[in-house]
């Protein structure tokens, strides 16, 4: 704890409640927890290895959170893994924290970044994207296991796997002493973002362009209520048109101007109607554009 803190990283904690006769233990497990935000200034749990077979044993798994909370006066948060079993997740226990929401690797060859996208984009309708950890991972490890599969890991940019992230919480999914020296230009991404992220997810992100297939236009849009400006983030996948049109149903009529944060956008003014659309360019194949726009009439 002490060497992060002088690094300037927070330390987090995994920890798996015992699950002996339906979660019966719930008061030691919240006693721990409590200790070690008090001796050590832990604020942030992973919460993993939950079994809710049962409402008894749902209940005190609840107890156990609330315990902490209550004690820690809210300082305590939980990220909930929802990868396996019967357990909370973006329809339940989602007060508490964000949701750790699934298990990708390439040494099990499951991780490919369209169905990444494609998992956030069809939540993003129903869930606040800001809760939901999103991962990106080594795309130099395990190449030789994809073979020549067009939506391999190594066939995108770093780049590119960061901004899939950027509409929620960014998983840095990897050892980072697992990188080679190129993978850290991805700073040229991460530090526009870091800049803009928290207007970004203090608006409504709502998904736009067609479904995540490795082959679309697709994106998401996040405005805040009441505001005439805001961000779109848009990705060209293995689509051959350099160019898409995009219902982007925050907006209403008039004048804007798109300005390019990260990515490959380009600098340009749109006239909008009431069908809501503006058309999107970018040249290259799985390529992204993330701009801030702004209503200038």
């Amino acid at each position: 704890v002490e060497k992060g803190k002088k690094l300037g990283i927070e330390i987090c904690l995994w920890f798996n409640p015992r699950p002996d006769e339906a979660n019966a233990n719930w008061e030691k497990d919240a006693d721990a927890l409590i200790s070690l935000n008090q001796q050590y200034g832990i604020r942030t749990f992973k919460i993993d290895g939950v079994k809710m077979p049962d409402k008894t044993s749902e209940i005190n798994f609840r107890k156990m959170l609330d315990k902490v909370v209550a004690a820690t006066k809210g300082e305590v948060v939980f990220n909930l893994d929802v990868t396996a079993g019967r357990r909370g997740g973006y329809h339940s226990f989602n007060e508490y924290g964000n949701i750790f929401l699934e298990n990708r690797y390439t040494d099990w060859q499951n991780y490919y970044p369209y169905t990444t996208l494609r998992n956030l984009w069809m939540l993003a309708r129903y869930v606040p994207t800001r809760n939901l950890q999103i991962e990106f991972l080594n795309k130099w490890r395990n190449g030789e296991k994809y073979g020549d599969d067009p939506f391999a890991p190594k066939n995108y940019s770093f780049d590119y796997l960061f901004a899939i992230t950027m509409a929620a919480q960014p998983l840095v999914w990897f050892e980072g002493t697992g990188l080679p020296e190129e993978a850290f230009s991805v700073t040229k991404t991460l530090k526009p973002y870091k800049e803009i992220m928290t207007d970004f997810h203090l608006g409504v992100v709502l998904p736009v362009g067609s479904e995540p297939s490795g082959k679309s236009w697709t994106g998401f849009q996040s405005q805040k209520a009441g505001s005439n400006e805001g961000f779109v983030l848009i990705f060209r996948e293995q689509n051959p048109e350099s160019s898409a049109e995009f219902e982007l149903p925050m907006l209403s009529s008039g004048k804007y101007s798109f300005e390019p944060i990260a990515g490959s956008g380009k600098t340009f003014k749109a006239k909008v109607d009431e069908t809501q659309k503006v058309r999107f360019s970018l040249n290259d194949s799985n390529s992204f554009a993330l701009c801030r726009y702004r209503k200038m009439d």
